[in-house]
């Protein structure tokens, strides 16, 4: 009940009712169990602490009995009383009731509370009820108790309000409503403060999991010291793919799976105290010594926790988790120091290993902000049309002309300066800025390769980066419609690219799915930078590409006796036997091209043909160089070094 709030009418009538058998001892006694009533019931509505309440209750309600002390009790979920008030009973007595199991034979309290009625004992030496609670009563003096019991307004006992005794006797009938009367006081106490403590609970525990949410993690934060360092630290645990298992399996399964991840986390590390954070994020306050010393062991015991399957509705799920650590450091003066290192942490290890840990260290600040920089540039330059294309030719080695292009995101600064992609790669870590960098790349392309073909101009393909996260968007197929369809380009001019990271390193179905989709729809896909990854090769026969690109760390390294040409000799044999193209990347020099050439690979780029350019002189190279033109000529590798901006890998 809250300051403004007051008695339900029903109740106030009751109280009423229960005074008016004072009327007939006069007008003073009238105004007296007014003036008492209208004390507590003001203090309840001005929301007074609970102990200050019920201590003023036992006070001003002995006025009107002869002899007799007060002590109120409640009962917890477990079923033990606890003692709330009893300003005129030792705290020795009071605390010795504290924890007794309610029951039947468990004082006159106990019993109330057990048989939810009035209890008299007249004679607590020789009644039933008190025979395992007497000698704690008896040396005081008290000589009988009578309890009532406090009600909540389901009828419920929720505790007890107890009247001791100097002499063995039962109350009066007066006495007895009297007591009625404060136990309904009690009772309202009782009720306003069960509504703040579930008020607070909602605003301090996660209704799903049941844990202590952001607000409880907050307050938490900020009782933690910072004098000793490397007292405490903090994991921030983020679920992989949740929005993926909402979006395939239905709500009903991502609650499930986080029910089960956070029960995981506190049972793994427990006694230390974790608390859900966000919609797929839960923290933990490491406070035990075995979980600082060895941060990485505890981590890794965390994921194998969260790791185990999970059932649900007939479907069995893996849950992931990425982490990021840190612990208290020297320097770090607040706690919100250690909470955004730990921040930093979990989002490098987002970008850099999903589904590991990373344990912050002093440069992570540094790249996060590069990051936060580049994010903001593109953004601005998507915003302001600064972004651009330019083309890099992909050669056929054996006649040396162009066989298509590699699309090349560039971006303007604001002094004019056309940046390369490699200058702002960075920002490709943000899943929105990719994504929209992505659609803004294919509608340039759609546009050019339109205005080629308008030209007649030999342009048989054009290939265009892609990320995971325009799978993870789920409408990679939809700009491509859209850009393509706009000026009715057939598909099988683009080749989508994708990072041999991205095709193996999400263990979830979403890219492989994708990529059979657009293959399905007849659009190409190429494998870059294959070779960098470490990736099972079986990838190829479960999720089928059409290109390889040989990465330019081998090229670049071919000579007759370095191991990178066995690495390339075997990656170009595993391409002919699965009937995949393959296009080495990175070529620089003439002996590479004579080595692939005799290795049996018969697609090239890289700067010995030309650097990228833009799309007019694009045009200039179809135009002179592209295969099928009439007249076309071999493209000469000298004459192009000069051109363009570096490739971006």
């Amino acid at each position: 009940m809250g300051p403004l709030e007051a008695p339900p009418l029903i109740q106030i009538s009751k109280l009423y009712a229960n005074y008016a058998f004072g009327r007939r001892k006069g007008a003073a006694w009238d105004r007296c169990l007014l003036k008492f009533r209208n004390t507590i019931l003001e203090q309840i509505a001005k929301g007074s602490p609970l102990e200050e309440i019920l201590d003023r209750l036992c006070i001003e309600a002995k006025q009107f009995f002869a002899s007799g002390h007060f002590t109120i009790l409640a009962v917890d979920p477990a079923g033990m009383l606890r003692p709330l008030a009893g300003p005129a009973l030792p705290n020795a007595y009071l605390q010795a009731m504290d924890g007794l199991l309610v029951g039947p034979d468990v004082g006159s309290c106990g019993s109330a509370i057990y048989h939810n009625r009035f209890v008299c004992v007249d004679d607590i030496e020789n009644d039933p009820k008190w025979a395992a609670c007497k000698q704690l009563a008896l040396p005081l003096g008290f000589l009988a108790c009578s309890s009532m019991p406090i009600r909540n307004e389901d009828g419920q006992a929720i505790g007890a309000l107890a009247l001791y005794f100097d002499e063995k006797r039962a109350p009066t009938p007066t006495e007895r409503s009297l007591m009625e009367t404060c136990a309904e006081l009690c009772g309202l106490a009782l009720a306003r403060q069960q509504r703040i403590l579930d008020r607070e609970r909602r605003a301090t525990i996660d209704a799903l999991t049941g844990l202590p949410n952001r607000a409880a993690f907050d307050e938490a934060l900020m009782q933690l010291r910072c004098e000793l360092p490397g007292s405490w630290g903090l994991f921030i645990v983020d679920v992989d793919n949740l929005k993926i298992t909402n979006d395939t399996f239905g709500h009903d399964a991502g609650d499930v799976l986080l029910r089960a991840v956070g029960q995981r986390i506190a049972r793994a590390m427990a006694p230390d105290t974790v608390f859900r954070t966000g919609g797929d994020e839960f923290t933990i306050i490491i406070q035990g010594a075995d979980f600082l010393q060895d941060l990485y062991r505890a981590a890794e015991i965390l994921i194998a926790a969260i790791s185990a399957p999970a059932e649900h509705d007939g479907h069995t799920f893996l849950p992931r988790c990425t982490i990021g650590g840190a612990v208290l450091a020297p320097t770090d003066v607040m706690p919100s120091a250690v909470r955004r290192n730990a921040d930093f942490a979990l989002y490098h290890a987002k970008e850099t290993m999903r589904g590991g840990f990373v344990r912050y260290w002093p440069g992570i600040g540094t790249r996060m902000a590069y990051r936060r920089d580049a994010v903001r540039n593109v953004s601005d330059a998507l915003g302001d049309d600064r972004i651009n294309v330019r083309y890099q030719p992909i050669v056929c080695i054996e006649t040396r002309q162009i066989v298509g292009f590699e699309a090349l995101s560039c971006m303007k600064n604001a002094s004019g300066r056309v940046l390369p992609a490699s200058l702002f790669q960075e920002a490709f870590s943000d899943a929105r800025v990719s994504a929209e960098l992505t659609k803004r790349v294919l509608a340039i392309v759609a546009q050019d390769i339109r205005s080629w073909l308008d030209q007649a101009l030999p342009v048989r393909q054009v290939n265009v980066n892609v990320s995971s996260a325009d799978f993870y968007f789920g409408n990679l197929h939809e700009k491509i419609d859209r850009s393509f369809g706009e000026h009715s380009i057939p598909l099988d001019h683009l080749v989508v690219e994708v990072t041999e990271d991205a095709y193996l390193g999400q263990r979830d179905k979403v890219v492989s799915s994708g990529i059979r989709d657009l293959r399905m729809r007849g659009i190409k896909v190429a494998l870059d930078d294959f070779g960098t990854g470490f990736a099972a090769l079986t990838h190829l026969l479960t999720v089928p590409i059409d290109i390889l690109k040989v990465d330019q760390s081998f090229v670049r390294k071919l000579s007759p006796r370095h191991p990178s040409t066995a690495i390339v000799r075997g990656i170009l044999q595993i391409a002919r036997d699965l009937g995949i193209e393959a296009i080495a990347e990175g070529v620089e020099a003439a002996e590479q091209i004579e080595m692939l050439a005799e290795l049996g690979c018969a697609r090239a780029q890289g700067y010995i043909f030309s650097r990228p350019v833009s799309r007019s002189k694009a045009i200039g190279l179809l135009r002179r160089h592209g295969i099928g033109v009439p007249g076309s000529l071999p493209l000469a590798t000298q004459d192009y070094l000069s051109l363009g901006s570096r490739k971006v890998a």
